[in-house]
């Protein structure tokens, strides 16, 4: 039996409702990758055959979800910036795309895993071509992944039946800690009688799908104006809400759109991912209060660093916080403990993990983080809760641990070289960049 103490730390509990309480002083132990206690420092089980980890001074949060990303997007962090969404799509980042090898895409998968490691984030949601080789990466760092092959329908019907045989293959790999969806691009780029077959297939596999949907006002307005519908309802007409949806983005969910929803919260969930609708100007945001109050799950995101620029989920939560306060013109929204649940809990059960992880209680997989808030940014510490939100850095991770294995010790990544990472990926960095010759994976023009 795999035995690890977490010893004399404090504990973040993150309740499905009310505020999160910190206990002080408390003992972790894990065994074969479950929480089996915590309770009181030096008054637990003694197991002279567990490897110890000295949570002495810091706080142990849950793993913090990454409920939308692309991952192998990294490798075009910043390059495309101070451009609209039409041109950020169809002049940089669809033409640079079309360079990826699927060695490129382990590179890049590889180096989001540990980025995003380092800063907390234990599960991730990835939507992204070669989803094989994301999957290496993630079962290689040790981070939990749930994997989308990405699909258009312009790929063909043989492409999509690949996609699904993917799928299939990846879930459960690296000890179950990988687990895949269906990944159809969005409504505008996947036809009904596609999007009909992959809820088909969810059915079939028991999958889920993960797909982007309603961005943007602007693309329910012209699905409105093209199909007489919005971008919910197709799915809706579809079978995809009734498989089980993570939809990415939702700014344009309208008012009809959320009973619709709130029909199939049981297996859907929205994935907020505000930095990037700041950078495209985009509005309205993400209905939160909204969907919440429809008990639709909400989660955050980062979106592919080529938009985020970052997989730091901290930075997202905070803007989910600050955003909504301001789209509501309410300053008592979004409360710093709502803020936690939606990257811990809501980020838990979008990847359909709701029972498993997002909270530190006996009987759930051991993702656990424990954050140092004993920086000057951080000082003095009146509510730790609202440092989480407001002051920690990515940097003030110390140790994090993913299904009961240390993945990060004193700040270093165990499971990656990430020096020769970054040497492999500078040799490529200006190749990925060509948009030369021309070509585009696709064509935005919802």
């Amino acid at each position: 039996m795999r035995r690890l103490m977490v010893t004399s730390c404090s504990v973040l509990d993150v309740p499905e409702l009310g505020p999160c309480q910190v206990r002080d002083d408390q003992d972790i132990l894990v065994q074969d990758g479950d929480i089996a206690w915590i309770g009181p420092a030096g008054t637990g089980p003694r197991h002279p055959d567990a490897e110890i980890l000295d949570g002495s001074g810091l706080l142990a949060v849950p793993g913090l979800v990454n409920a939308h990303t692309h991952s192998p997007m990294v490798l075009m962090r910043g390059a495309a910036e101070d451009v609209s969404v039409e041109a950020w799509f169809n002049e940089r980042v669809w033409p640079m795309e079309v360079n990826l090898t699927p060695d490129d895409v382990r590179l890049g998968a590889e180096l989001a895993c540990a980025e995003m490691l380092l800063s907390g984030v234990t599960a991730f949601a990835d939507h992204y071509f070669h989803a094989e080789r994301i999957a290496e990466a993630a079962v290689a760092t040790g981070i939990r992944a749930d994997i989308a092959p990405t699909y258009f329908s312009s790929s063909g019907r043989e492409a999509l039946e690949r996609a699904a045989e993917t799928a299939v293959a990846l879930h459960g790999a690296g000890g179950g800690r990988v687990r895949a969806s269906l990944g159809p691009h969005a409504p505008y780029t996947v036809d009904e009688d596609d999007l009909a077959r992959i809820a088909g297939l969810a059915r079939e596999t028991g999958l889920r799908v993960h797909i982007h949907a309603a961005e943007h006002l602007e693309q329910t307005t012209s699905s409105l104006a093209r199909l007489g519908v919005t971008p919910v309802e197709v799915l809706e007409r579809t079978g995809v809400l009734d498989a089980g949806a993570l939809i990415a983005h939702g700014c344009g969910i309208t008012e009809p759109d959320l009973p619709r929803l709130a029909a199939y919260r049981d297996r859907t969930a929205v994935a907020c991912c505000p930095k990037v609708y700041l950078k495209h100007a985009l509005h309205p945001l993400t209905p939160v209060r909204d969907l919440l109050t429809s008990g639709v799950t909400v989660a955050a995101g980062t979106d592919g660093a080529a938009g985020h620029n970052t997989l730091d989920v901290w930075e997202a939560m905070r803007l989910v916080a600050l955003t909504q306060k301001q789209a509501e013109r309410d300053a008592t929204w979004m409360t710093v403990s709502d803020t936690v649940r939606v990257a811990t809990r809501g980020g838990a059960r979008a990847l359909g993990l709701g029972d498993r992880i997002g909270a530190l209680e006996v009987g759930r997989a051991a993702d656990i983080v424990l954050m140092d808030l004993r920086g000057p940014h951080c000082r003095p510490l009146h509510d730790p809760v609202a440092a989480l939100v407001y002051s920690v850095r990515a940097s003030d991770v110390r140790d994090v641990v993913v299904d009961g294995r240390v993945v990060v010790r004193d700040g270093r990544l165990l499971t990656a070289d990430v020096p020769g990472l970054l040497a492999g990926i500078e040799a490529r960095a200006s190749a990925l960049l060509d948009t030369s010759h021309g070509r585009a994976v696709q064509h935005y023009d919802p």
